[in-house]
């Protein structure tokens, strides 16, 4: 076990009560334990502090150790996890990417017999400790490269769930999947051979479409976000499915669930559009990524403002998956209309479709952040320049 020192009843509970310091503050003190690597000890209070909202089951858990700071950055929230958990069922789950484990707590609520299997020996010690406090049994960790693992052991899975990371090497914030470790486009027939269905977790900078061009028998994309954040994309694969993707968007916000899916390339009956109306509706982030603004108007019998605008119109009040507004006012984007209106007021500015940032809307017109003032710079269904103004519903 890594640095055992750390699980005396002394650290722990020094861990505990300092929970709510400065970690910056407290490694400016001499040492209270001579004995044991101060460092050690700042970085547990560091990382336990990170799991109070991220992993609150873990945070409330005695005895709990924790991981290096990327380790803890790179794992899924119990929130995500619990959602993915939703997509699994059967007998047994191999995780080909285990980490610090949240994942595979989840599955193995939803599944008999979960193989967690990590390169990094530190970190699956480290797991394996935590799993006996959290008192999960039906957990196995083994310690190796997972291509081999699977290989040795010979069995076959109902999933396979793999959460490739980028390597170092690769920079920029455009990435394909093949340049991600494990190399699922490569390695996937050699997975097909042991699971006919896989779970891939990627991070949602991943473009949808480039995803699509690297994976097959993709059976649904889900696009999770958390309080309007996307968080993960979630691939499901099923072995030689070849027919309809269905895409499904789900934003978890702290009293509310916002559901949306959609056939993508499925014939769209004649989009209309309209000059705003009493209601103004923006799409959550999950869908904002998605691209299933098309779709919107027969869900939700709303109306575009415009082909490009990705905001929607009506006259009457609905339940949106989104942000809602009550349009109080639509003015023309122009000096005669803009001074009495915004000139040196505060307002939230939000820009869509429209030829200027907020920053220079901002220094242009004078405008302050803030306020109950939400305005809206976009473009109309006539392709004039508007600026809507709108007092927030929710």
């Amino acid at each position: 076990m890594p640095n055992e020192s750390l699980l005396t009843k002394e650290i722990q509970d020094f861990i505990t009560q300092n929970c709510d310091k400065d970690v910056i503050a407290l490694a400016l003190q001499k040492t209270k334990f001579p004995n044991s690597d101060w460092n050690a000890v700042l970085n547990q209070i560091s990382a336990k502090q990170k799991a109070r909202i991220k992993l609150p089951t873990w945070f409330k858990t005695k005895n709990i150790l924790y991981p290096s700071k990327i380790s803890l950055e790179q794992t899924s929230s119990e929130r995500t996890a619990a959602y993915k958990s939703k997509l699994v069922l059967g007998k047994n789950l191999i995780d080909l990417t285990g980490g610090f484990g949240v994942d595979d707590f989840y599955f193995a609520q939803k599944v008999d017999q979960v193989i967690h299997c990590e390169i990094n020996s530190e970190l699956s010690e480290i797991v394996t400790h935590n799993f006996i406090q959290l008192e999960v049994e039906n957990i196995k960790c083994i310690i190796g490269d997972s291509e081999t693992i699977i290989k040795d052991l010979n069995q076959k899975f109902d999933w396979i769930y793999i959460d490739p990371s980028r390597r170092n090497d690769t920079k920029g914030k455009v990435f394909m999947l093949k340049d991600c470790l494990p190399n699922v486009p490569i390695l996937l027939d050699f997975y097909f051979n042991f699971a006919s269905n896989i779970l891939i977790k990627t991070a949602p900078i991943l473009d949808i479409t480039a995803g699509l061009s690297e994976l097959k028998n993709v059976k649904a994309i889900h696009i999770v976000a958390i309080d309007n954040e996307v968080k993960e994309l979630l691939w499901i694969l099923e072995k030689d499915y070849s027919k309809t993707l269905e895409i499904i968007t789900c934003n978890i916000a702290k009293d509310t669930i916002e559901n949306f899916s959609f056939i993508p390339n499925q014939l769209v009956t004649t989009i209309t559009y309209s000059l705003p109306k009493q209601y103004l509706y923006e799409p959550n982030s999950a869908i904002m990524k998605s691209g299933g603004f098309d779709v919107i108007p027969a869900q939700f019998k709303v109306e575009k403002l415009h082909q490009h605008s990705h905001l929607y119109t009506s006259d009457f009040l609905i339940a949106f998956p989104g942000r809602t507004f009550k349009v109080e006012n639509s003015i023309n984007y122009n000096k005669a209309e803009m001074k009495p209106f915004l000139e040196n007021k505060k307002a939230n500015i939000t820009t869509r479709n429209f030829p200027d940032s907020v920053e220079t809307i901002r220094k242009k017109w004078k405008i302050k952040d803030g306020g109950d003032l939400y305005c809206f710079f976009t473009t109309d269904a006539t392709n004039n320049k508007i600026v809507l103004l709108c007092s927030k519903i929710q």
